[in-house]
């Protein structure tokens, strides 16, 4: 079982730099780019709520379950 992080789709959509997301999210570019890539164990939901409210979209449309192919 996998989580995909969408962030960087969501973002060409918006057509929202990371500099741009970050000033308007608070936090540090390289934490977004962790998040962005996927280079992430866990996220804060605080984090994930203002991901939210400034892409204008739901928590789904960031983060997607997808199950192993082996199961």
């Amino acid at each position: 079982m996998s989580i995909i992080v969408n962030l960087n789709r969501i973002m060409a959509d918006k057509k929202i730099t990371l500099n741009e997301l970050s000033l308007k999210v608070g936090l540090s570019k390289v934490n977004l780019s962790r998040i962005k890539n996927g280079n992430i164990h866990s996220i804060r939901l605080s984090t994930l709520n203002s991901l939210c409210n400034v892409l204008n979209c739901q928590p789904e449309d960031i983060l997607e379950f997808q199950r192993d192919k082996d199961n």
